[in-house]
């Protein structure tokens, strides 16, 4: 049996815990890139060691054309290290609040060349389904939060591997856009699904090295979904799996 539930989007937000929300915010998105920086320190290491590999080569070459070939391969590695560094720091260091209308397809795109080598460690294969380049009115680093928080979460629920399938496409009312992120993991009890965006809350088991989830990864996702006057949707089926469903609105508001 599948069991869901949703959020709807709450009153206008206290303005004098706005800033204690901002700082909740940055703060459990520097854990997100903690949890991020092991795999990304071995890719740099796999990239490094075919940058230095192709340069003994092309300083062997024979021929102009494996000469050239090696600096094409020095070139893509490069391209990539500053691809994963410049997704790395804009990730980690973005605390604009300004909203503007953003295409959520590149977004994803980023989020998943950030996780790529995490997701690859632990044998998880990524589908991907994007429908059309829907745009809506956000705040592009706090949409990458809440997607990274979920590709974590997913990936976390498939200790043995899995597959994740990431869609994004507009609802057939087309007032919103969607991403859906689905996992084939351990799925979620229906007695916990209420409690699962409460600040502090978790289920997950503490890891080899006695760390366990803060309970703050979806809590701030739903803060972040409802000031955008989105929503969040979960449906879960025990030792199946879970899908994650954002709704983002194509306007604000004020603007419809």
């Amino acid at each position: 049996m599948t069991t869901g539930h949703e959020l709807l989007p709450p009153p206008a937000a206290v303005t004098e815990a706005d800033l204690l929300r901002q700082q909740l915010i940055q703060a459990q998105r520097l854990s997100s890139v903690g949890e991020l920086a092991s795999s990304v320190a071995h890719e740099f290491n796999n990239i490094l060691t075919a940058v230095i590999n192709f340069a003994k080569i092309g300083m062997k070459a024979q021929t102009p054309a494996s000469q050239q070939q090696a600096f094409e391969k020095i070139l893509k590695g490069g391209q990539r290290a500053a691809a994963i560094v410049h997704t790395m720091l804009g990730f980690a260091r973005n605390n604009s609040v300004t909203r503007e209308t953003t295409e959520i397809v590149p977004l994803v795109e980023e989020v998943l060349l950030l996780t790529e080598k995490d997701l690859g460690k632990h044998r998880i294969l990524v589908e991907k389904k994007f429908h059309g380049r829907p745009k809506a009115v956000v705040v592009p680093g706090q949409i990458e939060q809440i997607l990274v928080n979920l590709v974590i979460n997913a990936r976390q629920a498939m200790s043995n591997g899995g597959r994740l399938r990431v869609e994004v496409g507009e609802n057939p009312a087309g007032d919103t856009v969607e991403v859906k992120i689905t996992d084939t993991g351990t799925g979620i009890a229906p007695e916990h699904l209420r409690q699962i965006f409460e600040p502090f809350f978790t289920t997950k088991a503490p890891d080899e090295y006695g760390r366990g989830g803060t309970g703050l990864g979806l809590s701030v996702c739903r803060q972040i979904i409802e000031a955008h006057h989105g929503r969040i949707r979960v449906e879960s089926v025990v030792g199946k799996g879970s899908t994650f469903t954002v709704k983002l609105p194509k306007q604000l508001p004020e603007d419809r």
